[in-house]
């Protein structure tokens, strides 16, 4: 990323664990859990819109449910923020990987190249 990029802000759905957020939180990133927000037994869709309402990328292990929404959205002309997908649930003992590899992610990719887009978070694991 260049000085002028963006680093993108992340929402992490109901299927991360909030401890996820906590530890991004404590390495300087932007992050909210659907947990502290109080949308933890919400509908994908109504995830996805309280994340791009929020300009923030939306994180999830919900792979099955959130890969069909970009398209209805984009049918529909709307934009989100990114979606970025973990193909496996992550779990305690995994925090760690996971929190590199979200960190790998914004390294690589600014706010306004993840607009828009989908994003698999496991092609930036260790």
């Amino acid at each position: 990323m260049t000085r002028t990029d963006v680093r993108a802000r992340l929402y992490l759905d109901a299927d991360i664990l909030p401890d996820l957020a906590r530890l991004l939180q404590s390495r300087g990133e932007d992050v909210i859990s659907a947990h502290d927000v109080g949308m933890r037994r919400t509908e994908d869709s109504a995830e996805l819109e309280f994340a791009a309402a929020a300009d923030r990328a939306i994180v999830t292990s919900n792979v099955a449910d959130l890969v069909r929404l970009p398209h209805e959205w984009s049918h529909a002309g709307r934009r989100h923020s990114g979606i970025i997908l973990s193909h496996r649930q992550v779990s305690r003992s995994e925090l760690g990987v996971a929190a590199r590899s979200v960190r790998r992610l914004l390294e690589a990719v600014d706010a306004a190249t993840l607009s828009h887009t989908v994003q698999s978070l496991d092609t930036y694991r260790s």
